[in-house]
């Protein structure tokens, strides 16, 4: 499925608050499956792909931090040069904005998680179903 849950955490930028987060889901039996952290002054965003999204938002929100889910792409992609600018030449055609995106590289491919001004036009465009 290349549309998924991501949550978006929003935590004080401290030493050690990364990892009680992860921690905690493991203690639950949550797998992170995606990750990316942004850093402010005060504070971090941390943008999550898990194996429960909506176990790990009732987690979250008990503990009461502020999470916010959104739907993003999760795609795979040939690890060869060219294919970033490929799919970003498609959505660029078709107006539609990668508004943020990380991924990495590996055996068996790319992965990128991608969020998109308009997810059923990019859908379309990339013959994703």
């Amino acid at each position: 499925m290349p549309v998924v849950k991501q949550l978006s955490i929003f935590l004080a930028n401290k030493p050690g608050v990364l990892a009680r987060l992860c921690e905690t889901f493991s203690d639950h039996k949550i797998n992170i499956q995606g990750l990316c952290v942004s850093d402010t002054v005060d504070h971090a965003v941390v943008r999550m792909i898990t194996s429960s999204p909506e176990r790990a938002r009732t987690v979250l929100e008990d503990a009461g931090v502020l999470v916010v889910e959104t739907d993003v792409l999760a795609l795979r992609l040939p690890d060869r040069p060219g294919q970033l600018a490929v799919l970003a030449a498609k959505l660029s055609k078709a107006k539609v904005n990668i508004e943020y995106a990380y991924g990495t590289t590996g055996t068996g491919g790319a992965k990128l998680v991608v969020r998109v001004s308009d997810m059923k036009k990019a859908l379309k465009v990339l013959n994703v179903k």
